[in-house]
């Protein structure tokens, strides 16, 4: 039902393409997964998205359990159905959502008592409650759930959750068990730990059976740090699985995490950007509210062959955009994600020229960070 084979191995790097295939399909790895947090990719079709390439989507546990509710889901049959999605669909475990958007929360051995940002209502999530809420959406991958810790949180905070992570780890294994057509992957934790990090991915890969994810990375620490951090799990990933970096979407984070021997990206970032005027491109961001693409009727990228690029110019969307018309955040967001799966293509074609390292250090050269 799932399986993941590795096809190239970068001579230079150790970077891999691979094939993992699961019940609604396979996807090629490297891979980029856009958000559609609840039960839709904002603004687009599934069409849409799929046209631009994409071959699995996310979805938020937290969100959905909210409203419309995964009974809801389970009766519609399942979140494919529910959304008109027939390719893979990997859902976060909620833990994310629990601790980030949550004010009044309370953690416990148990698991998590928390308010819900839409109406301030009491609810609780413990490992076997998201393990039942993402058997109910049906996901193809379900997540483990776990305890994210902020990136300046104390050594001895951060060992508390990790030790916890684990023990719920184990709780979600067997709340998983006898799920038909799901699988479950489990996540790293520890913080910006080296010796967390590694004793955490030793104790976590025996729960891996076919992916395993890093979470509690990107959220708030320089990249450096986070660089630092995959290059010293790297020696400890099971080899016959895919790795997933969790909430990552920059472009310069995929190659470096590419490079890193990462497989597996999400993030909201090219739709949340999209809807604010922001384009990606192979060369850095661009703001096209600014006044500088008021008369550019160059496309936003040359070389792009998405629907934006295709038909309309850096003035028209701007235009919209300045206007506050909804069709430019569409616009820029089939763009941006267009934009990550063209940037894969690269990845992989580097890959497979033994030439990814060169690859990387081309582009960031010539790619503008902000």
């Amino acid at each position: 039902m799932f399986s993941y084979e590795v096809v190239k191995v970068c001579k230079q790097s150790g970077a891999r393409i691979g094939r993992f295939t699961t019940p609604h399909g396979v996807i090629e790895t490297p891979v980029f997964m856009p958000v559609g947090t609840m039960a839709t990719v904002k603004s687009l079709s599934p069409e849409e998205v799929s046209e631009a390439g994409s071959s699995i989507i996310l979805s938020n546990t937290y969100h959905l359990y909210l409203r419309p509710g995964h009974e809801t889901v389970r009766k519609a049959g399942g979140l494919h159905k529910f959304m008109n999605w027939s390719k893979p669909i990997l859902t976060d475990s909620g833990g994310f959502q629990v601790f980030s958007l949550s004010t009044l929360r309370k953690i416990t051995e148990e698991g998590c008592e928390f308010n819900s940002f839409i109406d301030g209502s009491k609810h609780f999530i413990s490992p076997e409650k998201s393990i039942e809420i993402q058997r109910a959406l049906g996901s193809d991958i379900m997540m483990a759930f776990d305890e994210c810790t902020a990136a300046n949180t104390s050594y001895e905070k951060s060992a508390l959750a990790m030790e916890r992570t684990l023990r719920w780890l184990e709780r979600s294994a067997k709340a998983a068990e006898g799920a038909e057509n799901q699988i479950l992957f489990p996540i790293i934790q520890g913080n910006m730990y080296k010796d967390l990090r590694i004793e955490s991915a030793k104790r976590t890969a025996p729960f891996a059976k076919c992916g395993i994810a890093i979470g509690g990375l990107s959220v708030g620490e320089p990249k450096d740090v986070m660089y630092d951090m995959l290059e010293n799990l790297r020696p400890y990933y099971p080899s016959d699985m895919p790795r997933y970096l969790m909430g990552v979407g920059s472009a310069d984070c995929i190659v470096e995490g590419v490079a890193r021997g990462i497989d597996m990206f999400d993030c909201v970032l090219p739709t949340r950007i999209a809807r604010n005027g922001t384009a990606m491109t192979m060369h850095g961001d661009l703001t096209i509210r600014n006044a500088a693409y008021k008369e550019d009727f160059a496309p936003i990228e040359e070389d792009c062959d998405c629907y934006l690029c295709r038909n309309y110019s850096r003035a028209y969307v701007r235009h919209l955009i300045n206007c506050d018309e909804i069709f430019g955040g569409r616009l820029l967001s089939i763009h941006n994600i267009r934009f990550l799966h063209r940037l894969v293509a690269k990845i992989k074609q580097a890959i497979w020229e033994d030439r990814l390292l060169d690859f990387r250090d081309e582009f960031i050269a010539a790619y503008r960070v902000k």
